[in-house]
């Protein structure tokens, strides 16, 4: 149950949609004066190194944000026209081959990445990627846009990892803004439904390592949006070929239309899923070519960031040429 360890994936590709969709959901509800309570229901450590031995293991970050800060002058897919952003699902893949160009990134990928410079001075002063050494995770991301009105509700079971979160939150200093218990984060998010302020973000990423984590993902923001129906809830999954994986997206649509709520489901695929074979004839995994963000009852300004965002990171992070985005909302 606790072999799963965000160390080895941290700053790869699905936490570069993860967190740049993150930010922009942060900025946009923490603009209201009234306070708003933030549960995070799968915290993880709430930061990691990258040059640390999970990550430089799995060298996930290095086909993830360090491509971003590695490749400034690769060519950007343009951004889609107003015609096509008003579409249902809009779906881009890189395909210009003219020479690179220096184009500014989308505000949403660029507030990513002046994030990072701040949590990396050495970074900010000389843009060499190798200064890149910390990587924040969702716990560090939504406690830097807290006013002091705001809460924040930090749950992890992996018995490593929360001591590791205690100690990095301990760090702050941010005194009862900031909780964070050792809890079943699907189990204890009904207690905390409704907020007293009647605002409330719930991120909720589990480590799909167990099968049933997709049904329990479903039937948890369901029971939520029944106890509070305004709320945001924000889900990540890997999109992988396992079943549960296709369906989960496709149950939350399904509740989110019935409960009246609009939504909206991005998706960033880097590369093939297929097996593949070495010199060696033996076969080769592709680790996860894709992941999602569905988001229920997300920002009006979400959709737009998202669309000029997703491009630039198919351009940046695409492995193969079955690299592309899908975005769809409703409601």
């Amino acid at each position: 149950m606790f072999s799963y360890r965000h160390a080895f994936h941290a700053g790869n590709h699905a936490d570069v949609l993860k967190h740049t969709t993150l930010i922009a959901l942060m900025k946009y509800l923490t603009q209201k004066d009234t306070a708003l309570t933030v549960i995070d229901t799968h915290a993880g450590a709430g930061l990691y190194r990258l040059d640390g031995d999970y990550t430089e293991t799995s060298g996930e970050a290095q086909h993830g944000v360090f491509r971003l800060f590695s490749m400034p002058n690769k060519a950007i897919a343009p951004v889609p026209s107003a015609q096509a952003a008003i579409k249902t699902i809009a779906t881009r893949k890189p395909t210009s081959s003219k020479p690179p160009v220096n184009e500014a990134l989308a505000p949403a990928l660029q507030d990513y990445v002046d994030l990072l410079h701040r949590l990396n001075p050495q970074l900010a002063e000389s843009g060499d990627a190798a200064h890149l050494k910390i990587y924040p995770g969702s716990p560090f991301i939504e406690q830097q846009f807290l006013s002091g009105r705001d809460k924040l509700k930090l749950f992890e079971l992996h018995p490593t990892d929360f001591k590791s979160l205690t100690g990095n939150i301990a760090q702050l200093g941010v005194g009862r803004q900031v909780s964070v218990t050792c809890e079943d984060g699907f189990e204890v998010l009904k207690t905390f439904l409704p907020p007293p302020a009647r605002r409330a973000m719930v991120l909720c990423d589990p480590s799909y390592e167990i099968k049933t984590d997709y049904a329990r993902v479903a039937a948890c923001m369901a029971d939520a949006v029944k106890r509070f129906a305004t709320g945001t809830y924000v889900v990540w999954y890997p999109v992988i070929p396992r079943p549960e994986a296709h369906d989960l997206p496709r149950k939350l649509k399904t509740m989110a239309t019935k409960a009246g709520r609009s939504w909206l489901n991005a998706t960033l695929t880097v590369k093939s899923s297929k097996l593949t074979t070495d010199d060696a004839g033996d076969v080769v995994r592709p680790g996860l070519p894709a992941s999602g963000m569905f988001v229920i009852n997300p920002p009006h300004t979400l959709k737009a960031e998202l669309q000029a965002a997703l491009p630039q990171m198919v351009a940046r992070l695409g492995q193969d040429r079955n690299a592309g985005f899908t975005l769809e909302h409703g409601g």
